[in-house]
């Protein structure tokens, strides 16, 4: 079997043994799969990121010397089943499956782990209680996208934002793209997009983003005017202290109708919901900085290296920090068939397609946000840079 191994950050063709399912598990014929930003990371900070996966209680994420077969965004044909399986989905059928499989009583990331070796190859073997059937008429091109788009999927959800929020997206590589496209699916009105690269703002504007912002030009915040945010503490104040007066001539204590209001929910501050899709040092400093007071940020980009934030700035504007990563089972069912039904369309994203050959190629070209977002690798492809 023909796939790419990662050693010492070096990406390399080369032929393995053909993968066996164990029990419970599946092998797939690999169809596609996409270049994720997070093997990106991988090949240059693989044991930056293992050192702290380690902290938290995975220590099977991929060192930097061993030899890692990437790919967890994929989609393939039922090859074969193993042992102690269902067998409920014909052989041959397109299927998308969750990056989790279980290695001698452990669990592993699939194509982040020596053990559990990605879809940068013609075959690959995965969980089958991970497994989803791809709707009947949907391209695997398109089903191809599942992973990252439950990724966006999953970060809107977290967010909580509602219809009459406003959203702010700083960053608009695919994760980034990935939110946008989802924010739209739930109906949010108004999504601002921020990008120094011009060809991503364009994909960011094709995903349906609203205003695209240069952040070097502009600031992402100022689009959204006087939509009732409060941007000064000073401010906030000073409006304070004129509605309490305003209070204090009705006929009923001032308490009395406070507390209706609040019941009502219209103390609640009004603040946009920022998605901080970037994942580089000061990032989150400068949103903190920057963003009205009570403002939701949403953490979705990995900043591989250490960081530092002011606590104080964020306390003293009350800002609400989440970070987030992955998704659920369902989260991730829901997203194929939000594909398949046509309610999110996230065809933008994909700019290259590229052989097993190409890979090295594709990676180098995607340090360029002005050149591509996603680039899918098609193991029957003799393309060797993306097309």
């Amino acid at each position: 079997m023909r796939a790419v191994v990662c050693h010492n950050a070096t990406l390399e063709v080369v032929d393995l043994p053909a993968p066996e399912p164990g029990h419970g598990q599946v092998l797939l014929n690999v169809t596609g799969c996409g270049i994720c930003g997070s093997d990106l990371h991988a090949r240059h900070h693989a044991d930056a990121q293992a050192d702290v996966l380690a902290e938290a209680g995975y220590d099977g994420f991929m060192r930097a010397d061993q030899r890692v077969v990437f790919g967890h965004e994929f989609c393939g044909e039922i090859a074969d089943y193993g042992p102690a399986t269902a067998k409920k989905i014909t052989t041959g059928r397109a299927v998308v499956a969750m990056p989790l499989i279980k290695r001698n009583d452990h669990m592993h990331a699939i194509g982040l782990s020596e053990a559990a070796p990605g879809a940068y190859a013609e075959q690959v073997v995965i969980e089958e209680a991970f497994m989803f059937p791809v709707p009947n008429g949907l391209a695997p091109a398109v089903a191809v996208l599942t992973e990252p788009m439950a990724v966006g999927y999953h970060a809107v959800q977290r967010s909580e934002i509602t219809k009459k929020d406003e959203a702010i997206v700083i960053g608009c590589g695919p994760v980034g793209l990935a939110v946008i496209c989802m924010l739209k699916t739930q109906g949010v009105a108004t999504v601002v997009a921020s990008d120094f690269s011009a060809a991503r703002r364009q994909l960011a504007k094709a995903c349906g983003a609203d205003i695209l912002v240069d952040p070097a030009d502009s600031d992402p915040y100022e689009p959204l005017g006087n939509r009732g945010y409060s941007t000064s503490i000073s401010g906030a104040a000073h409006r304070g202290l004129a509605a309490m007066k305003k209070l204090q001539r009705l006929p009923v204590p001032s308490h009395l109708v406070l507390g209706a209001l609040d019941k009502l929910g219209a103390l609640k501050p009004k603040r946009p919901v920022i998605f901080e899709c970037v994942g580089l040092p000061g990032i989150i400093d400068s949103v903190i900085t920057h963003t009205p007071l009570a403002s939701r940020v949403v953490v979705a980009g990995v900043c591989m290296t250490p960081d530092q934030f002011r606590p104080a700035m964020a306390i003293n504007k009350e800002i609400e920090l989440r970070f987030v990563v992955g998704y659920t089972p369902l989260e991730f069912r829901n997203t194929l068939h939000m594909l398949a039904e046509g309610k999110v369309d996230a065809t933008p994203i994909v700019t290259g397609t590229v052989g097993l050959s190409g890979v090295d190629t594709a990676f180098e070209q995607l340090i360029s946000p002005d050149r591509h977002a996603k680039i899918i690798i098609d193991p029957k492809s003799s393309a060797s840079a993306p097309a």
